[in-house]
């Protein structure tokens, strides 16, 4: 017997699969990449807590159709920021249910536990998330909360045994905290991660990004990183704000933006909208050079594009905050 499960790198998608494994069954962990998971890829961490729980892993990536289909137009629309977690919780069902005769899998899995998240883990709402997956055959089991829960098809059919199960619920990570010390385990994420459509920050970039432009898949990265400011004709300045953010930056392929930064001396990386206006971009390499190690008044090199160009630091460094988005 095999199933897939939705798997974050979690603890409670860790636990889910360990309580599988404990009664034979395989397992194989997809981790359904919507593109707002987290700002560095964790493609390797995530393979390897899924090694340490029992299960194989792999990542299906749907962010083209997730942008397409999900983020800008959600059924049971949104949590407090930009999280449509009902709508994202059934379409990552519904991919996972369509891949079960790929991997030769007889049903599904997940960490969810009742009442854990207001949005998406309510009785209501995971009813709801059942109806958009289109599991019309039962095939969906929580093995955290199962027990709360009217039994499965892989219950019902004896693929798993229910008393094996547990009665999770609430927001207290106790129990499965317990549950993982008994394991032996230390490697997992801690409570407080997860989407970065739920961080009110990231929701706000998100919002302006989209009254001045169509977001695509090459433009999450750029989301994700460095200063954001827009810049009174409405151009879009990406700076890096430390070593990790500048090559993660220097690594993104968007021929929306030009890369920016000094020659010669320390200072940030950083991307500017190609089609800014001449003022904004003056003043997108000034913003550069002031965030580097430089002196007012003078001139540096500095690369703009597949352009070498001369400019000073912002004479108010300070005065650059205001086009910050916040």
């Amino acid at each position: 017997m095999k199933c897939l499960a939705l798997f974050s790198g979690g603890l409670d998608s860790m636990l889910a699969i360990k309580l599988m494994s404990l009664q034979g069954i395989e397992v194989m962990a997809l981790n359904i990449n919507i593109g707002f998971g987290s700002k560095t890829d964790v493609s390797e961490t995530m393979r390897r807590r899924a090694k340490i729980a029992g299960a194989d892993f792999a990542v299906i990536d749907v962010r083209e159709t997730y942008l397409k289909e999900i983020l800008f137009s959600p059924k049971y629309g949104y949590g407090k920021n930009f999280n449509p977690c009902i709508d994202c919780h059934g379409f990552m069902f519904k991919t996972a249910k369509s891949l079960l005769k790929t991997y030769d899998a007889s049903f599904l899995i997940t960490g969810e536990v009742l009442g854990q998240r207001p949005m998406s883990q309510r009785s209501n709402a995971i009813k709801s998330v059942t109806k958009l997956s289109g599991d019309e055959e039962n095939l969906i089991l929580r093995p955290l909360c199962a027990k709360l829960m009217e039994p499965t098809k892989p219950e019902l059919e004896g693929w798993v045994d229910r008393e094996k199960l547990f009665d999770i619920s609430g927001r207290s990570r106790e129990r499965q905290l317990a549950l993982a010390e008994s394991f032996g385990w230390e490697d997992f994420e801690k409570p407080g991660g997860g989407c970065l459509l739920t961080d009110i920050n990231f929701a706000k970039k998100m919002r302006d990004f989209i009254k001045f432009d169509t977001l695509q898949v090459a433009d999450i990265d750029v989301l994700k990183n460095g200063r954001q400011l827009r810049l009174p004709d409405n151009a879009k300045l990406i700076i890096g704000r430390d070593e990790a953010e500048n090559k993660r930056i220097e690594n993104i392929k968007n021929d929306k933006y030009l890369f920016i930064k000094a020659q010669d001396i320390p200072g940030p990386s950083a991307l500017l909208r190609a089609d800014a206006s001449e003022n904004d971009k003056k003043l997108a390499l000034q913003a550069v050079l002031s965030f580097s190690k430089t002196e007012n008044g003078k001139k540096y090199d500095i690369i703009c594009g597949e352009n070498l160009l001369q400019e000073s630091p912002h004479p108010n460094k300070e005065s650059l905050y205001q086009y910050l988005i916040t």
